[in-house]
């Protein structure tokens, strides 16, 4: 999996969240300041409540994947709105994001919903 950065917004650097949260739910380990502050980060990109929207939607979707005007209809927003919100969770790493012909289509990358389970448990 690609390092990805997200804006100094976000916390910087989200590294490898599913690694830094296997090794945070290890019995007598701790987190580094480092891994606490990639976790931070990822979980500050999901926090946003349109976010934590448009990740369900991606979920209930058929085949997990949308294109932004499916993603934007339901939501009540422009847009250049949910675009700004896809945008950050794909350069957090959250999302994947592929362009098919004029559509851009969105799915939830794996690992990183995995990772952010993991911290959730």
């Amino acid at each position: 999996m690609d390092r990805v950065s997200v804006t100094p917004q976000y916390g910087g650097p989200v590294g490898e969240p599913a690694e830094v949260a296997a090794r945070s739910l290890t019995p007598g380990t701790s987190l580094t300041r480092d891994d606490a502050e990639r976790l931070a980060g990822l979980l500050r990109v999901v926090s946003d409540p349109t976010r934590l929207q448009l990740l369900s939607m991606l979920l209930a979707a058929p085949d997990a994947e949308a294109n932004v005007t499916d993603l934007t209809e339901p939501l009540d927003l422009t847009q250049p709105t949910v675009s700004h919100h896809l945008r950050l969770m794909v350069e957090a790493g959250v999302l994947r994001r592929e362009r098919r012909g004029k559509q851009v289509w969105f799915s939830i990358v794996p690992e990183r919903l995995a990772a952010i389970a993991d911290i959730l448990r």
